[in-house]
């Protein structure tokens, strides 16, 4: 498995793979990921085994602690010299699942950051995932004002 940058030539499959990964009103638009693939480039990655995207992180840089609903939408939101890295979306095709993809790309994704002087990443999570995240050391701030989908999320910290 390697990670690379997304590139615009991965819009359908990665299109695909949010589809599968997340419920419509949740899901990233094909839009939407078309406008992160244009603005996003220093923050959004693939994983892949022999040329198929199986797995993807990507999110805008802000000065935010937490994510607010807009962001995901509007990747004009993205401040590339900004603290905080926001993660929107780490999907794993259901295929692949289980076999630490998610883990590595978390990992690759903050080192990322840290390397960019980030001051940390923030991301939003569902409550069945806090512990999970917080095994990367992230801290959960509570329940989160995004009601993006229509869903209850806990905002995350990881500060460095």
């Amino acid at each position: 498995m390697i990670i690379r940058s997304a590139k615009m030539s991965d819009l359908e499959e990665l299109t695909l793979l949010e589809e599968l990964c997340f419920p419509p009103e949740e899901a990233a638009t094909r839009e939407s990921i078309r406008q992160r693939l244009q603005t996003l480039t220093e923050s959004f990655f693939v994983a892949e085994i022999e040329h198929k995207i199986i797995g993807l992180i990507n999110g805008s840089v802000t000065n935010s602690t937490v994510i607010f609903d807009e962001m995901f939408k509007d990747a004009n939101y993205h401040i590339s010299d900004g603290n905080y890295q926001a993660i929107f979306g780490l999907d794993v095709h259901p295929g692949y699942r289980r076999k630490g993809i998610a883990a590595k790309l978390m990992v690759h994704m903050i080192a990322v950051a840290k390397a960019a002087g980030r001051k940390g990443v923030i991301l939003t999570c569902k409550d069945k995932l806090v512990k999970y995240y917080e095994s990367f050391g992230f801290i959960n701030k509570g329940i989160s004002e995004s009601t993006h989908g229509n869903a209850v999320w806990y905002d995350m910290v990881l500060e460095f």
